[in-house]
């Protein structure tokens, strides 16, 4: 079974959904933000997806630009920031087993799905 974080006002998360259910794949689909992830399941995706919090941080959002632009956290400190603000987790991000990536365009979800 395929998860995948997904946003539905997201055109990138739509399409990768609809993607996922073209091939016949189970999908467990997860509203990040109406749902955010605990800390734990936040450090476990980071680690499927080998990238460190600061790497999936949206940083086109109002959130990070008014709030956290320019300063340093460190990583447990990015994971509490993710947890308590889901709209800067990028997304879509899809888990497959043991494997994770943040599907931004179809030529990723090719070699995924």
């Amino acid at each position: 079974m395929i998860k995948i974080f997904h946003n539905p006002r997201c055109q990138k998360s739509r399409t990768a959904l609809t993607y996922i259910e073209s091939k016949h794949k189970e999908v467990e689909v997860i509203e990040y933000l109406k749902n955010p992830p605990s800390a734990a399941e936040l450090k476990e995706v980071l680690q499927l997806l080998k990238l460190k919090p600061i790497d999936i941080v949206r940083k086109k959002e109002s959130v990070y630009i008014e709030t956290y632009k320019d300063k340093h956290f460190t990583d447990a400190q990015w994971i509490k920031i993710l947890v308590e603000n889901p709209v800067l987790i990028e997304r879509p991000i899809l888990i497959n087993k043991d494997k994770a990536i943040i599907a931004r365009d179809e030529a990723s979800l090719k070699g995924f799905v």
